[in-house]
């Protein structure tokens, strides 16, 4: 998806070019003419950017430039409109005059969309590689094929990458203008910087047998207690770490509905008006019992819900 408003980590340019991955004399050729993506599965996936204004671009070498000893086979992650093949490594990064470390989270929403593409598709290939070195079903160890695709054990049982589905969802109350109200949650696993609190959209993964709009309606009911309706769908991105799609939804609710937070789940919920996160989001002061109100990460398709409804698109 490309050239029009989506989440920030679900624009691309890469044609995947699936064809190729079982084409051992071509992936062979692409290789020695390849822009290669190296990924630092010991550095928390980081790569490395070039450029501290916006957008940074993302670094990529040639296959001479690689370290003596990456920690994977090349993946192929597919081929640029300019016809040359990209492939991501598992290896230290290089170290390149006038670049820096990078993770996905900090730079994935200032990327270009031909960055943003590679980085998330090499990093969440990568995250699945470094989780599944063994069988499920034998439990014998699994080597890499596919051109980074699959993984295959001693007697051919094989298994492909997947995504775990999850479910993220903008509650609001459908009033319009600067009194209308969204329901964001703080969960009780977040890290705490003194005098902040983190808030965000509501979210969890789909279960099995489950729809995406039923888990919608589970999720808000058993995190805050609340019924939601007209649950519509707005969007999905990526997001590796290590492996989820996330499922991004608009519903409505009562703003007078009582809240009753689950307290393994969420620490603290409460309704906000746009006047607030508007406020919060052009870098002012938003009080929340005492301490600063903290929206979630720009790179996040919670931001991108939280935008969607404050500009009026429920």
């Amino acid at each position: 998806m490309s050239g029009e408003v989506c989440p920030p980590l679900a624009r691309s340019t890469l044609d995947r070019a699936a064809h190729r991955r079982n084409d051992p004399d071509w992936l062979a050729e692409a290789w020695e003419r390849a822009r290669v993506l190296v990924l630092d599965s010991a550095d928390d996936g980081r790569a490395l950017v070039r450029g501290e204004g916006a957008p940074p671009e993302l670094v990529l070498v040639g296959p001479d430039e690689l370290p003596e000893v990456p920690r994977s086979v090349p993946m192929f992650l597919g081929v640029e409109p300019d016809g040359v093949p990209v492939f991501a490594v598992d290896a230290p990064l290089p170290e390149l005059p006038g670049t820096r470390r990078a993770n996905l989270r900090e730079v994935g929403h200032l990327l270009v969309d031909r960055d943003a593409g590679i980085f998330t598709t090499g990093l969440a290939l990568l995250n699945w590689h470094v989780r599944h070195g063994y069988s499920s079903v034998t439990g014998y160890s699994t080597q890499v094929d596919e051109a980074g695709w699959s993984r295959v054990d001693a007697l051919g049982e094989r298994v492909w990458p997947h995504t775990d589905p999850a479910m993220i969802v903008l509650v609001h109350d459908a009033v319009d203008g600067p009194e209308g109200h969204c329901l964001l949650g703080s969960n009780a696993a977040w890290a705490r910087n003194p005098g902040e609190r983190r808030y965000s959209c509501l979210a969890g993964y789909v279960e099995p047998g489950e729809s995406a709009e039923a888990a919608v309606f589970r999720e808000v009911r058993e995190e805050v207690g609340v019924g939601v309706a007209e649950i519509a769908y707005a969007g999905s991105q990526s997001w590796p770490f290590p492996g989820s799609l996330m499922l991004g939804f608009l519903a409505r609710a009562d703003v007078d509905e009582p809240i009753r937070v689950d307290p393994a789940e969420i620490a603290h919920a409460r309704w906000f008006t746009r006047r607030e996160i508007g406020a919060a989001l052009a870098g002012e002061a938003v009080d929340v019992g005492g301490e600063r109100l903290v929206l979630p990460p720009p790179s996040s398709i919670a931001l991108f819900l939280i935008h969607r409804w404050l500009d009026g698109h429920c």
